[in-house]
């Protein structure tokens, strides 16, 4: 398993409560850019519709040599794999308040792409402190037996 993409940004100012494993939908040329790394997770999260389940906003760059391709949007929405038991319960959460559902990271599994999308809560600003505060303090600890 070799991981292509991270949302660092959502582990930040989310808690995350629940964890799933995804497929992805994608053409081929996405694919290829995706293991070259051209792929962005950044402000990405994840709808319902119709019964299904798509990823907005995750950015995948245009593959280089496969030439000039016009029509093509690096944004569009791209649709998950997921169980239908799984839509079903990520959907009713996503109704419930405060809770979101946003990618966490785009990895190889074998052959194939899989992203792992988690349930999470947004953090207010104090946790985000406290948050920063412990990584520090785990710094100097790490320097100090370092040294």
């Amino acid at each position: 398993m070799s991981v292509l993409a991270e949302n660092k940004k959502a582990l930040f100012d989310y808690e995350i409560l629940e964890k799933y494993e995804a497929g992805l939908a994608l053409t081929g040329q996405e694919v290829k850019s995706a293991r070259m790394g051209q792929i962005n997770l950044k402000g990405s999260y994840v709808t319902f519709h119709n019964g299904k389940a798509y990823v907005l906003n995750m950015h995948i760059n245009k593959y280089k040599p496969a030439g000039p391709m016009p029509d093509y949007d690096p944004t569009h929405t791209r649709q998950l794999l997921l169980h239908k038991k799984e839509i079903a319960y990520l959907q009713g959460k996503s109704m419930e308040k405060g809770l979101t559902i946003l990618p966490l990271q785009v990895y190889t599994k074998q052959r194939l792409l899989k992203i792992e999308v988690a349930v999470a809560r947004g953090k207010k600003t104090y946790d985000k402190r406290e948050a920063i505060k412990s990584r520090e303090l785990k710094r100097e600890l790490d320097r100090a037996r370092k040294n």
